[in-house]
């Protein structure tokens, strides 16, 4: 690659780290924000959902936008949202102001993340496949060390600096991006001639509402009735209303022409949907030990934001080391049995969580991480390749899309069951019965990659 590819792949990589590093860097800074305005663990979790929620919807938002308004406007454009969203965050006057600078900071990295990887093969014709590892490494790495990044910048200047941690990157991409991305082709002839009606029917606005809103819906009246102890005729009828909405979500995705979420895809292609769903209940596992976690440590054992950033970073580390490795195991092997190595240590992570007693040494908590985040680092590649196995060549830009869209559900569900489980205070018995539901989960994928994969072999015979 010459000078300015490799300037071309720094910009991009500096952008889209910023959707893992704010994802991962707030993990730490729960307790902090419970303490700031007041308010128990289910209401803050919301930090979680917020952020997860609107990246699930806007990243294949984003990427169909590209389509009309072009690559490069789309990413310059993220940047701008991100350097605002990221200013105005930590001046929000309360914390439902807070969570809306969230949604916004999350749809400008989401805008970033969609091109991000397009600009680079587009525009990088040799080496791609180093190029996207190195952007790999970006992604990976922010996500590994944003624990421990924010865990050192909350102890040394307060919560509001893991937002205005931003704003170098942001710049430093921007300028880079400017320089270094090629001007947008002129848009086709037939997309400058679309009407209103048409780029909504093109972007499935209607799709993405009742996704959208039938979803928060659901998940705030969960939350709610476990926040305030009873079940209200309002949060029954709330969350009718979301089920109702996410139902006829269904049906319209069923007939529309380009959906948001194409679910036909999964209903031909069952060995698709078995990875998908193997995918979602990894993230459960890994993302409610990953917020899990640090709640348990400075809420229950009353350990500081930087030691908690120093433990965290033993799962981080352990996924990047072994990310590579598997790499070459897999390549060898297959991914089935990277999968189920990785369920079967998943399993012995939450096992040990359950072990645990508020006197255990903190050293002996790493062992836990560490089994996370060596399954972790098996996931990332074997779960890649699986999905590859799985779907055929024609629709792999749609299955890849369906693939993050599995992550962000994953996500999502262990924000909800944490704040289910924990509801009002943290407690170390909460924490224990959290362990009891990962250990049902780790084992039922095990059962899933031994008998599950088969099918994923075969369809690619």
């Amino acid at each position: 690659m010459n000078t300015r590819s490799w300037w071309l792949m720094i910009s991009v990589g500096l952008g889209i780290l910023l959707n893992p590093l704010n994802s991962s860097m707030v993990s730490v800074a729960i307790p902090r924000l419970q303490h700031q305005f007041q308010l128990d663990y289910t209401v803050v979790s919301w930090i979680i959902f917020s952020f997860y929620i609107a990246s699930a919807v806007a990243q294949p938002v984003m990427g169909k936008a590209s389509d009309i308004f072009g690559r490069r406007s789309i990413f310059l454009t993220g940047l701008v949202i991100v350097f605002v969203a990221s200013i105005l965050a930590p001046l929000a006057p309360g914390f439902g102001w807070l969570i809306v600078f969230r949604i916004v900071q999350s749809v400008g990295t989401s805008m970033v993340v969609a091109v991000g990887m397009a600009i680079v093969r587009v525009h990088i014709t040799e080496k791609q496949a180093t190029a996207l590892s190195v952007l790999s490494m970006f992604t990976s790495g922010a996500a590994a060390i944003g624990p421990f990044i924010g865990g050192v910048l909350i102890h040394l200047w307060g919560w509001s600096s893991i937002f205005f941690i931003n704003v170098p990157f942001v710049t430093a991409s921007f300028v880079l991006a400017w320089r270094t991305i090629p001007k947008d082709q002129p848009l086709a002839a037939a997309a400058n001639k679309l009407s209103v009606r048409q780029w909504m029917n093109r972007m499935d606005v209607t799709g993405i509402l009742l996704f959208s809103v039938g979803l928060v819906a659901l998940l705030a009246q969960l939350l709610s009735a476990k926040s305030s102890g009873h079940v209200s005729l309002f949060n029954v009828i709330a969350g009718l209303a979301g089920l109702v909405l996410l139902a006829f979500f269904v049906r319209h995705e069923l007939i529309a022409k380009s959906p948001f979420i194409p679910l036909r895809t999964f209903a031909s292609y069952p060995a698709l949907t078995w990875v998908n769903l193997q995918f979602m209940l990894v993230n459960l596992l890994f993302y409610s030990v990953f917020f899990g976690l640090p709640s348990y440590l400075q809420l229950v054992r009353h350990v500081s934001e930087f030691h908690t950033g120093i433990l965290m970073l033993s799962l981080g580390l352990c996924s990047l080391v072994v990310s590579p490795l598997a790499g070459k195991w897999i390549d060898v092997s297959g991914p089935r049995p990277a999968m189920v190595v990785s369920a079967i240590l998943m399993t012995l992570g939450s096992v040990w969580i359950v072990m645990l007693n508020p006197s255990s040494p903190l050293i002996s908590i790493c062992l836990a991480l560490a089994a996370f985040g060596i399954s972790n680092g098996l996931n990332n590649v074997a779960m890649q390749a699986a999905l590859f196995n799985s779907s055929p060549k024609d629709i792999i830009g749609v299955s890849s899309g369906l693939f993050s869209t599995s992550r962000y559900f994953g996500t999502i569900l262990s924000s909800l069951l944490i704040g289910i489980v924990m509801g009002n205070q943290f407690s170390f018995g909460g924490f224990r019965v959290l362990g009891i539901i990962l250990t049902i989960v780790a084992l039922s994928l095990v059962y899933m990659g031994w008998r599950r994969m088969d099918s994923v072999q075969q369809s690619t015979q």
